[in-house]
C-alpha cells in the first residue's frame, strides 16, 4: 500500500465524493487531503457541508465545495454536458441531475473535470452502477460491470509473489459466456494498471481441458474464446481447474499443451457469484488471506463503490488505488 501511495501522490487525480455529508467519508477527504494523496471535491450543498465540516472539528483545507445548489454554476455544467452527443438527457433532465450529487459528479467526471467518483457509503451498489453506466457508459470491448480484488495469502509463494487477483466476486451474479469473456478482460486491465503485473488469466472450471463435460465447462469455454478474440494481446486460458491454474506441478500433469497461463495464474475468474463469493470466504477464514476490494469495473471511466461499513483508513487505501488506476487510464 506504500507503493500505491507514493505512486498516487506523485501525480495526485480529481477525486468526486458525492456522499459528502457523510462524517466518515468527510474525515477520510481530509485525510487524503493532507497526505497530498488526491485533490478531493466535496459534492452537495455547499452551505451544509461547511457547517458540517465546522460541526465536526474536520478542517476543509485544500477541499473543494461543488454546490451543487449553485443555480448558476449548474446551468453552465448543464450546457457543457447538452453539447456533447452523448448526453442521454434532455435539458430538463439534465437540470434535474444538477441537483443530486451522485449524478452532477459522473457529470463532472465525462466533462473531463473529475478522474474519479467515489462513493458506496451511503448509496446502494446497484444505484451507483445504473447511475454511472448510464452517464459515465461502458469501456470498449466490455458489455457489463464487474468487480475484481487481490489477495493477499500469507506464506503461499504461488500468484505474484503470493498475491492472486480475481473477478468477479460481488456483481455479476451467474454471467453468461460474453459477461464472462468481459469480466476476464476488465481484470487484466484493471490489475496491470494497479500492479504493473503482466496479466496471466485463468477462467476457473471443475474441469481442466476437457476432463469434465457439461454445459457450465461450456460455458467457461465460449467465454476464453470471445476473450481471446476480443483482446488477443491478453493471456487468457482456460478451462482450468484451481490447482491447474495456480501449481506447475498439476499443471504439468493436467494441460498438456502449451500455455502461458496454465500453472501461473496471478488472475482467476470465478464462473459465477456463488463460486466467487465462497472461494474468497475459504481464502479469507482458512488461508488467513486479506482481500483487497472490490473494485468496480467496466466503465470509461473510474467509478468506485465502497462498504457502507467502510472505516475511514480504508477508504482512503481503496480512493488511493482508483487513484492509481485513473492515472494508468490516463496515460492509454
Amino acid at each position: 500500500m506504500q507503493t500505491l501511495r507514493e505512486r498516487a501522490a506523485w501525480r495526485p487525480q480529481r477525486v468526486a465524493f458525492p456522499e459528502a455529508d457523510n462524517e466518515t467519508m468527510m474525515r477520510a477527504v481530509a485525510e487524503l487531503t493532507s497526505a497530498g494523496l488526491a485533490e478531493c471535491m466535496l459534492v452537495g450543498k455547499g452551505e451544509v457541508l461547511r457547517g458540517l465540516a465546522e460541526e465536526r472539528g474536520i478542517s476543509l483545507a485544500g477541499v473543494e465545495v461543488i454546490d451543487v445548489s449553485d443555480e448558476e454554476e449548474n446551468a453552465r455544467v448543464a450546457a457543457r454536458y447538452l453539447a456533447r452527443p452523448d448526453c442521454p438527457y434532455k435539458a430538463k433532465g439534465v437540470a434535474r441531475r444538477m441537483t443530486r450529487p451522485l449524478e452532477h459528479a459522473l457529470i463532472m467526471q465525462v466533462l473531463g473535470d473529475v478522474d474519479v467518483t467515489f462513493a458506496g457509503i451511503s448509496s446502494a451498489t446497484g444505484d451507483i452502477i445504473l447511475a454511472a453506466q448510464t452517464i459515465v457508459g461502458l469501456d470498449l470491448g466490455v458489455d457489463v460491470v464487474s468487480s475484481c480484488g487481490i489477495a493477499d495469502v500469507p506464506g503461499w509463494e504461488g500468484g505474484e509473489g503470493g498475491l492472486l487477483a480475481f473477478g468477479d466476486s460481488a456483481v455479476c451474479v451467474d454471467p453468461d459466456p460474453s459477461e464472462l469473456a468481459s469480466i476476464a478482460i476488465a481484470t487484466c486491465d484493471t490489475v496491470e494498471a494497479l500492479t504493473g503485473w503482466e496479466p496471466r488469466c485463468a477462467l476457473l472450471s471443475h474441469s481442466t481441458d476437457g476432463s469434465e463435460e457439461s454445459n457450465l465447462v461450456d460455458k467457461v469455454r465460449a467465454a476464453r474464446d470471445l476473450a481471446q478474440g476480443r483482446r488477443p494481446d491478453l493471456k487468457i486460458d482456460g478451462e482450468l481447474q484451481f490447482d491447474a491454474a495456480v501449481r506447475p506441478d498439476v499443471a504439468a500433469k493436467k494441460v498438456r499443451r502449451a500455455s502461458d497461463v496454465a500453472g501461473r495464474a496471478n488472475i482467476v475468474i470465478w464462473p459465477d457469484i456463488n463460486v466467487g463469493n465462497i472461494g474468497v470466504k475459504i481464502i479469507q477464514n482458512l488461508a488467513r488471506a486479506d482481500a483487497y476490494g472490490p473494485m468496480l469495473q467496466g466503465f470509461k471511466k473510474i467509478v468506485c463503490d465502497c462498504s457502507r461499513s467502510a472505516p475511514v483508513s480504508e477508504i482512503v487505501g481503496n480512493v488511493v488505488m482508483s487513484c492509481v488506476r485513473a492515472q494508468a487510464r490516463g496515460a492509454r
